[in-house]
């Protein structure tokens, strides 16, 4: 057995019982590339009578990772059908390199082409889902809020640079997708009021909806759905990446922060530039309902000017500058939450990516219907 790799099995009875140990004799050079046998030309000699296996390797000349995979596939084997394994005779570095691969356990992906489910199988692996993603969640905004705190008290770790460029990022690069969808949708709103004022021939009064509608809800709620997709799946790449590289390990390693040093920034980055962003989608909009008013209704500029002035009152920049705020703030705790939470593959990434902008959707719609209704109930 000197030569290429090479095994023989030997069935020993046990004295207490009918059932015995299988030896497994390994000799010659087991290396990758030599066409080694697979496990599982074994499982057929795994019956009811063998209740142990134990490996002898006295005639082993030379081994590499071959012979780990091969005796790994045995002992996986072994642990489904209830089998004791015995790799005290192998080789030392063979029995260390065993031990730490059954330490970490196997990574499983999610399962692809799985078949269809039903409604209710769906809906149930959703609300699986929310309640095991819930207490993170929590855990998260706890952090979250706990940086912010410490912001205001001054020790907050994080470079300013950062800060900056995230600005310049969410802010003015994201100016053009912002102007064109923002125009769009005044457009429709202009020639969606017109359809109906046309009725009474109360077509002046598109200024009061375009302006009124962009400038408190649409602009807002617009402007959201845009950075969702555009920078919350961005922040949650990124996060994800850095997961994968190790490179979140190596901050919580040398006692930094990783809320402070990279949740923050983009966080403050999101609520200070959305706002604006939403101003801006505003008067985008209004300039959309003022071309449509003067070149398809024969609105005059100065009546549209006059009435968009009557209609808009500084409550409504308040109302559609808060909301702004809050999208940011939730666009940001959601690409940041599906980053930090990314798993260790480059599928894991692209799960990433998806789910924080369904993260981000989903609570802007949420925190849209409340403060529509919260701000009805206070009259603004």
């Amino acid at each position: 057995m000197g030569g290429e790799a090479a095994w023989r099995l030997a069935l020993r009875p046990g004295e207490a019982d009918s059932r015995g140990t299988l030896f497994i004799g390994l000799g010659g050079r087991w290396r990758i590339d030599q066409g080694l046998p697979a496990p599982e030309s074994l499982k057929d000699k795994l019956d009811a009578s063998v209740h142990r296996i134990r490996f002898e390797a006295g005639e082993l000349v030379e081994w590499d990772s071959g012979l780990l995979s091969f005796v790994a596939g045995i002992c996986r084997a072994c642990a489904e059908r209830g089998i004791a394994v015995d790799d005290s005779e192998l080789p030392l570095g063979a029995q260390h390199l065993l031990a730490m691969a059954r330490a970490v356990p196997e990574h499983k992906l999610a399962a692809r082409n799985a078949g269809p489910q039903g409604v209710f199988a769906q809906v149930g692996v959703a609300t699986q889902d929310f309640l095991r993603g819930a207490p993170q969640m929590l855990g998260f905004l706890g952090e979250v809020t706990l940086s912010l705190l410490r912001l205001l008290a001054g020790r907050a770790r994080f470079r300013a640079r950062d800060l900056w460029l995230e600005i310049e990022e969410v802010g003015p690069r994201a100016l053009p997708i912002v102007s064109v969808i923002s125009f769009l949708v005044g457009l429709i709103l202009a020639y969606l009021g017109a359809d109906q004022l046309k009725l009474v021939g109360a077509q002046i009064f598109i200024a009061d909806l375009v302006a009124i509608g962009m400038v408190r809800e649409v602009g807002a709620l617009m402007t959201g759905i845009i950075i969702a997709g555009r920078t919350g799946a961005a922040f949650a790449a990124q996060l994800g990446t850095m997961q994968v590289n190790e490179e979140i390990d190596a901050y919580k390693t040398l006692g930094i922060s990783a809320i402070d040093f990279l949740v923050l920034p983009r966080m403050l980055a999101l609520m200070l530039m959305v706002p604006l962003l939403t101003l801006y989608s505003g008067f985008i909009g209004m300039l959309a309902g003022l071309l449509v008013s003067v070149t398809i209704f024969d609105i005059g500029v100065f009546e549209y000017y006059t009435e968009t002035l009557r209609a808009l009152e500084f409550k409504q920049f308040a109302v559609g500058l808060s909301k702004g705020t809050v999208y940011g703030a939730m666009i940001a705790f959601a690409g940041c939450l599906r980053g930090m939470q990314c798993g260790r593959s480059a599928e894991a990434v692209g799960h990433a990516a998806t789910s924080a902008v369904v993260t981000a959707i989903l609570l802007i719609t949420i925190a849209a219907s409340i403060m529509t209704v919260v701000y009805y109930q206070l009259g603004i």
